[in-house]
């Protein structure tokens, strides 16, 4: 759907971006993270032909990206911006319309949004009459009502209270699943693992990570188990330390019914899962066993230390 090759941006001596090359697949929602400063603004600027890269290219559907694609893309920028002081309807329909919508077009779509989004009676409400979620509501619809192939979310969640960012994330896979790609660039963690099938992280001006999200995670498990195994107090400690002298054993902390030894132990690698779990059922009766998946944050911490 999208792919950017070795872009280079600088501004003055600052280097923004040093050879970025990514891969954003059709019909995915492409998490796009990195601190602040990393370059994931300059990176989302010249997809949206807001400046030009010094260097490399970017490709939009098969095509090299051109002007006549801007209306196949809906920006949602960190910093927002309405007019204050235009009704909510006059001003959507104009933004529609500039969008390249026809009048009739835009008012269909429009009456869908209020709708689906449940804010019929601001029509004829100002802008500066909303609080700030009401607004963000506003310019979440009028990026999306063009039906672009290509969304591009800026901290889309910003501003929003948990009711309200529940819902536009529910909006973003429904938008995903009526065909759209989503793009976006945010640093909070839990909503990239609830939204995101692709990552890419970008520090210090260069990608340092992407691909898959389910491969990232493979890739920095490290083959621990959060286990509980149930047994006598008195044999406690002894098994605790018959299992040090055979694994990797630390104390585990995980909400249960039972008084049981609560550990975290490493799998061996030349062990299977399976192999670990019969060792253990000769040690006690096993109420827990979890394998302990790295978060994306714990992944984005890791990866920005080694590089």
């Amino acid at each position: 759907m999208l792919r950017t090759e070795n872009i280079y941006k600088k501004y003055g001596d600052y280097t923004a971006l040093n050879d970025v090359s990514l891969q954003v697949p059709r019909g995915s929602i492409f998490g796009l993270l990195g601190p602040n400063g990393a370059g994931k603004t300059s990176l989302i600027r010249i997809i949206n032909q807001i400046v030009m890269p010094d260097a490399g290219r970017v490709f939009f559907d098969g095509e090299p990206l051109q002007p006549k694609h801007t209306a196949q893309i809906g920006y949602l920028p960190e910093e927002r911006g309405l007019y204050k002081t235009m009704k909510v309807g006059e001003q959507a329909l104009y933004l529609a319309q500039l969008k390249g919508l026809p009048k009739e077009e835009a008012k269909k779509q429009l009456k869908f949004w209020f709708e689906r989004l449940e804010i019929g009676d601001w029509w004829n409400k100002k802008i500066e009459e909303l609080s700030k979620g009401m607004a963000q509501k506003i310019q979440f619809m009028v990026t999306v009502l063009h039906q672009p192939k290509l969304l591009i979310f800026d901290e889309p969640f910003s501003g929003f209270d948990p009711i309200n960012a529940n819902i536009i994330k529910d909006e973003i896979l429904y938008l995903r699943d009526q065909g759209a790609t989503v793009i976006f660039s945010t640093h909070r963690m839990e909503s990239v693992e609830e939204l995101c099938d692709h990552i890419a992280l970008i520090n210090k001006s260069q990608k340092i990570l992407d691909g898959k999200l389910t491969d990232i995670k493979r890739t920095y498990k490290n083959n621990s188990y959060d286990v509980g195994l149930k047994l006598p107090d008195t044999q406690k400690t002894a098994v605790l330390e018959e299992l040090k002298t055979h694994f990797e054993v630390k104390e585990a902390h995980f909400k249960s019914l039972y008084d049981e030894l609560k550990i975290n132990i490493k799998k061996k690698e030349t062990q299977t899962v399976n192999e670990l779990l019969q060792y253990l059922t000769t040690k006690g009766e096993i109420t827990h066993f979890v394998e302990n998946i790295p978060t994306v944050d714990e992944i984005f911490i890791s990866a920005c230390e080694t590089h």
